[in-house]
Parts: structure tokens; sequence; C-alpha cells
């Protein structure tokens, strides 16, 4: 089950790139219609011609390129660059690694809830998806470029160039192809929030429509349906692969085409030069695909208020649930593709054998840390609340984290204590 939700997502982020790659590249035409109407053996061709010169001659590089995509969460933003009247931060963070010598894009999703040392902000915070509205709130132009640098460092590669839309661009989209089906497999509705309003079935929804469907996650209907962020994403990615399918399919007009141009040329911000934009919307087209994810659900953790050195301007972590990466893993992870060193510019993650455990609770829990290579000592049976509970003496909140990480609940709770010396585990 796992496997089949991890396929269809790695999908839809690859219809995702299609879309933002492609419509990019029309923004960047002043005759689209043109170019729709090349033969397909000469569109290749001009693939291969543009492809080879993205990397060489014209613009002096050599080797595969890194495109940061970043989606603007604002709403009611005026451009995609914008803060809009909430939010402004990047709701998806996707590392676009072009090779037009192996005529392969490989796509690296970054978890957006990432926890990052942000030591120039106060940020209390500090996720890698606020860089960007940090940026924005310093000018348009800083918003992307604090994401790359902020990405740069957590995935060690470099990173020139940003594509950038929103909420606007997607709904833009949708209408521009005249609508998409949908087939709702229950009721939803959500006033407070996303305003989504649905009935069960197949129907078709324009641009607002698919919008609001895509963003809740507060579902009040009495259901289990899109009651959390997960279903939210699966959600986001269906939408995607049913606009790509609409998008490609034969039937679409030139004039829809035109209509997806012109509205795009406000809906898209990039710092790609035109001929290399066009040449990396035929490269992606026409090239093979694969998915490299840092982190799972399993990285997700609950983390209490606690003082944190170097973590802020502040030195002080607002509790909330964050995704503990472990540079180590990002590093060897993306060595093939250019990684110099990865870092969340947190302290290094201990060896197990430097810490000492405590268990409560499950003996089984015990065990699993014992394997891994932790100093455990199962105490008793006495069990915690409803979800692991670990607790860490000032100082070692990184030995906590990586107990965490070895659980991999996605739900733990880490909180500092002073009335433990050592970690101490509570399980359910």
């Amino acid at each position: 089950m796992a496997q089949n939700k991890y396929y269809q997502h790695f999908k839809s982020l690859k219809s995702l790139l299609f879309i933002v790659m492609i419509l990019a590249t029309l923004v960047s035409l002043k005759y689209p219609i043109k170019l729709a109407k090349i033969p397909k053996s000469e569109l290749k061709q001009l693939q291969v011609n543009v492809g080879q010169s993205l990397t060489g001659n014209v613009y002096g590089k050599k080797g595969p390129i890194n495109v940061l995509l970043i989606g603007n969460n604002a709403r009611n933003a005026a451009t995609p660059l914008s803060l809009g009247t909430a939010a402004g931060q990047a709701d998806l963070l996707i590392v676009a690694h072009i090779d037009p010598d192996l005529h392969k894009v490989s796509l690296i999703s970054i978890p957006r809830d990432t926890l990052v040392a942000m030591p120039d902000y106060k940020e209390p915070i500090p996720k890698i998806k606020s860089s960007f509205e940090l940026g924005l709130q310093q000018s348009p132009e800083e918003g992307p470029n604090q994401a790359v640098k902020y990405v740069s460092k957590l995935t060690g590669l470099k990173i020139d160039y940003y594509v950038v839309t929103g909420f606007k661009g997607f709904a833009d989209a949708i209408d521009a192809v005249g609508g998409i089906q949908v087939n709702i497999p229950g009721r939803l509705y959500d006033p407070e929030y996303s305003q989504a309003n649905f009935q069960p079935g197949l129907q078709t929804l324009n641009g607002d429509q698919a919008l609001a469907y895509i963003r809740i996650r507060q579902n009040i209907a009495g259901n289990s349906y899109r009651t959390n962020d997960f279903q939210r994403q699966d959600a986001e990615l269906e939408i995607l692969n049913l606009l790509k399918t609409k998008l490609l399919a034969s039937g679409i007009s030139l004039s829809n085409i035109e209509k997806l141009q012109e509205t795009w040329r406000h809906d898209v911000a990039t710092n790609i030069p035109t001929p290399m934009l066009i040449g990396m919307g035929l490269e992606v087209s026409g090239s093979q695909m694969e998915q490299i994810r840092l982190g799972s659900v399993k990285d997700s953790i609950d983390i209490t208020n606690t003082p944190l050195d170097g973590i802020n301007q502040e030195g002080y972590l607002s509790g909330a649930y964050y995704d503990v990466l472990d540079p180590e893993e990002i590093s060897h992870t993306l060595k093939p593709y250019g990684s110099i060193g990865a870092s969340t510019g947190l302290s290094p993650i201990p060896n197990p054998k430097t810490v000492t455990i405590n268990v409560y609770g499950s003996q089984s829990v015990g065990n699993e840390l014992q394997k891994a290579g932790f100093n455990t000592r199962w105490i008793s049976p006495d069990s915690g609340g409803s979800q692991v509970e670990i607790y860490y003496p000032q100082g070692q909140i990184m030995a906590a984290l990586s107990v965490a990480r070895i659980l991999g609940t996605g739900n733990e709770l880490v909180s500092p204590s002073q009335t433990v010396s050592v970690i101490t585990v509570y399980t359910p």
C-alpha cells in the first residue's frame, strides 16, 4: 500500500514539473501557435539542438542544471512574488536536476516542514518553507533568492535558477483548459478556510472550485475524508495529473493555449533566460524522469518549545511539527547529483552508542532502540499517553531527535525536562 502511495506521488510530481516547465515555456514564446504546428520530427530535433545548447556554447555552462520550483501559497497575491493577504510561504519546493547529456530529469522533493537553523532571522518556527516568505518581506526578488539559499545549503547542490507560481496560476491553468472533471469520493464542506462545498460524484470544476478542492483539509462534513495534510496532498497531485492530461489532450484548442500563455505571463516568475527556458521545457517533455525524496513521514516530529542556540536570533524554538532530516543521509543520496555536503545548520546527530535511554511501556520499543545501537534500559511497563513521549535533559535535544527518527512513528512528542538525567521514553 505504501509503495503504491509513493508511486502515485512520484507520478504527480512528474506532472507538476511538466506543467510548470511547459507553461513557463509557453509564457516565454512569442508565437506559441508556430511551435504547436511544428511536425514531431522537427520538434524532436529542435529539442536536441536546444538541449545541447542548454549547458554549452551559449551560456558557458557544462553539465546538469538545477532549477528550484517554488509554489507560493499566498492568498490574493498580485504576483507570484507577493505576500498577498496571508502566508507567502513555499508550499512546494522541488529541485529539478536537468541533465541534457543523459536526457534525464531528477526531481528532488524537499519536505516543506524541514527544520533548519535561521540565525539571521527572528522566525520562531524555522521551517525551510518560511525562507521564501522571509525573503519576500525584504523584496519580491529576495523571496526566491532566500529559498534558493536555504535549499542549496540543505542539499549541498548549486542552484542558479528558479520558477515560482502560486494559487492564481493554478486556477488560471484550470480555466484555460475549460475546467477539469473530478470524481469526488465523499462530501466536502469547509466554509471557514477553503470555502469548499462539494457533493460526491463526477463533476466539472473551474479554476476557483479546483483550488478550493485541493486546499481543504478541515472537512466538517462528518466523515473521515480529507481531514489531514496528507489527504490534501493526494488531492493536489490528483488535480495536477488531470490538468496534465487535459493540457496534452488532442482536443484542446489553440485558442486555449493562447489564453493559457497570456494568463501565465502574470502567474509565473523566473530568472531563467528565455532561450534556456524554451530548451528546458522541451528537454523536460522528452526526458526520462526519476524522483528522489528527501525524508518521509517518519521524520515528522512534534517538538515542544525549547531553548536552542543558533536556531534563530532569539535562540528559542517554538513548538510545532517539524521534519527532522539527517544531513549525512542527504549528502549520500545526492552525491551522484553534485552535492558537496548537506547541512540543516543544526548540531550533528550523535552516535547512538553515546546516548543512554530509559524506556517505560513497551519492551519491544526498548529492543528496537537497543538494536539501533543506543544504550537502552527498559525500566517498567508503565506507559505514557496516546503518542510516544521523549523527554531530554538540557543540551540533549539532538539525541532526543535521533531517538524519535529511529522510532519513526511520525507522531513522537519531544520535550525538554528538568526531572530527567538521561533521554526518557514513554510509549502508549
